[in-house]
């Protein structure tokens, strides 16, 4: 039986891979972590309880084994996986290193992006610091043979959270709130550009082609689902579900960024450097490895599951009075721009 490390193991993407390789007869899941969310782990799934920060703990915790692959799904700088790096080289037989869609180029020269388009994104540290890991790593497969395969994920989600671009902390119930109240819901732009959102299921779907094949060492992958919508889609279905009209107010991404900067929120990043412009993922090379890869989950049906998991878990309705507030705000600056350009 082959064995495969996960570092983290229990995020919103990570986890639906954990238990799809877990159902997998022909692996034996390990997972390297905290030990916090034990209770929640599929059965047989061995745990190595550390923080993978403490380099020296980790290696004494790692003496006398290896593995087949080894995933870090928690590494966002080039510290992070230079760490991996001395403490997996010979260890492993492929090393996976969880990226960001997030990294290519915006706007790109084509709404249709592949692994070829160019990594760049002056917008978003975030994405830059992904690009460095990548580039690190490359290097050393380059040079050394260290056997790295790159997976760039785009806005993956689970049954816990609707993939709003904006939606405050606590996840999506304040904008699910302003939608059952009755309010205007901020969406970015015209809301006509397009968008691809992956329920966590499928992402595993394809992820799980990529450990123990020696055609996925030395490339890159991203991972999406087939379905494209305009981010009005997205947030009607959501509305649709709820059974409440969808009052969309569009603002312009450069003014959200602007007003967001005000009150500590990034959303440069998140929307100038990732989900202002059209992106459609060619997901050909993935599904040449992963024949099964497909949409099983549409985003309709996402939406209901989460829906469900809202109503199962009341505790998880956190409405973020401060965004909440904000959103107004930003409705009211805009409403008054246009009183002053028509007068």
């Amino acid at each position: 039986m082959r064995k495969i490390l996960f570092i983290g193991g229990t995020g919103t993407i990570s986890a639906a891979v954990t238990r799809r390789m877990a159902r997998d007869p022909g692996w034996e899941v390990w997972l390297l972590n905290r030990g916090k969310r034990a209770a929640a782990l599929p059965e047989g799934v061995k745990q190595i309880v550390a923080d993978i920060h403490d380099e020296e703990d980790v290696k004494a915790k790692l003496s006398g084994l290896s593995f087949d692959a080894v995933a870090d799904f928690i590494a966002f700088r080039v510290e992070d996986v230079e760490r991996d790096w001395r403490l997996f080289a010979g260890r492993t037989g492929q090393y996976l290193f969880t990226s960001s869609a997030s990294a290519y180029r915006k706007p790109a020269g084509d709404y249709l992006v592949t692994e070829g388009t160019t990594l760049s994104n002056p917008h978003w540290l975030y994405s830059r610091n992904k690009i460095a890991c990548e580039e690190f790593l490359m290097k050393k497969y380059r040079e050394e043979g260290f056997p790295v395969t790159v997976v760039r994920p785009s806005l993956t989600y689970d049954e816990r959270n609707i993939p709003f671009a904006m939606m405050g902390r606590g996840g999506c119930w304040t904008v699910l709130k302003r939608m059952l109240d009755g309010k205007p819901v901020l969406v970015h732009g015209d809301g006509s550009s397009l968008w691809q959102v992956t329920f966590n299921e499928d992402f595993a779907r394809g992820y799980a082609a990529l450990p123990g094949n020696p055609r996925a060492v030395g490339e890159a992958f991203h991972i999406t689902g087939d379905e494209v919508l305009t981010w009005d889609q997205i947030y009607k279905t959501a509305a649709d579900a709820l059974g409440v009209s969808f009052l969309p107010y569009h603002v312009s991404s450069d003014f959200l960024a602007a007003a967001g900067k005000k009150d500590g929120m990034d959303l440069e990043g998140n929307l100038t450097g990732d989900k202002a412009v059209s992106v459609v993922f060619d997901n050909t090379k993935i599904k040449r490895l992963a024949p099964d890869m497909r949409t099983t989950v549409p985003f309709r049906d996402g939406v209901e599951r989460v829906l469900s998991y809202l109503e199962s878990h009341p505790g998880a309705k956190v409405v973020d009075e401060a965004f909440d507030r904000w959103c107004d705000r930003v409705i009211e600056a805009q409403e008054e721009a246009k009183k002053s350009f028509l007068v």
